[in-house]
């Protein structure tokens, strides 16, 4: 299915879910849907300033999201109300769905950071998803998320996150 242009003005509604429940939902312009492949762009979603250190998520930062239906990840271009690139914030989910105007996907809590200039790759939350049970409770599940966080980490060191796999 691919977009027209009058289509990639619409809106969807991202929703995250995280170990059955809603961990957020926010309204996002959907700028392409080709059937394998969803992108979006959404303001910082999150209320007041999230500060990992590394990189602080602020009211004015814009994200750029990439969906797959198909992979186990998905790739967010970060950027300051300035436009500058911050970098690229990147979620292990499950393949997402797209349902009308709702995109849903089901975070598996590893994530990977990569800065702009690409000197700073780090895996994020595998104590969380250790926890998770994930791996006793669906290893098939638990084993294509740890592939996806591999990828993601390969991507981000060949500088193949600031053209999102097609």
């Amino acid at each position: 299915m691919s977009a027209s242009s009058a289509d990639a003005a619409d809106e969807v509604e991202v929703v995250l879910v995280k170990a059955g429940r809603t961990k957020i939902r926010y309204r996002a312009a959907l700028l392409a849907d080709d059937g394998t492949r969803i992108t979006v762009r959404a303001p910082w979603a999150g209320e007041g300033v999230r500060d990992f250190g590394f990189v602080r998520f602020e009211p004015g930062d814009v994200f750029t999201e990439h969906y797959w239906r198909d992979r186990w990840y998905a790739v967010k271009e970060v950027r300051a109300a300035s436009g500058a690139l911050k970098g690229w914030y990147c979620d292990v989910t499950r393949p997402a769905v797209r349902a009308g105007a709702e995109l849903v996907v089901e975070d598996l809590d590893l994530d990977l950071w990569c800065s702009a200039d690409g000197t700073d790759v780090r895996r994020l939350d595998e104590d969380e998803f250790a926890a998770s049970g994930l791996a006793r409770t669906d290893p098939e599940a638990a084993s294509a998320a740890l592939a996806a966080l591999d990828e993601l980490e390969a991507l981000a060191r060949g500088g193949g996150l600031s053209a999102p796999p097609a």
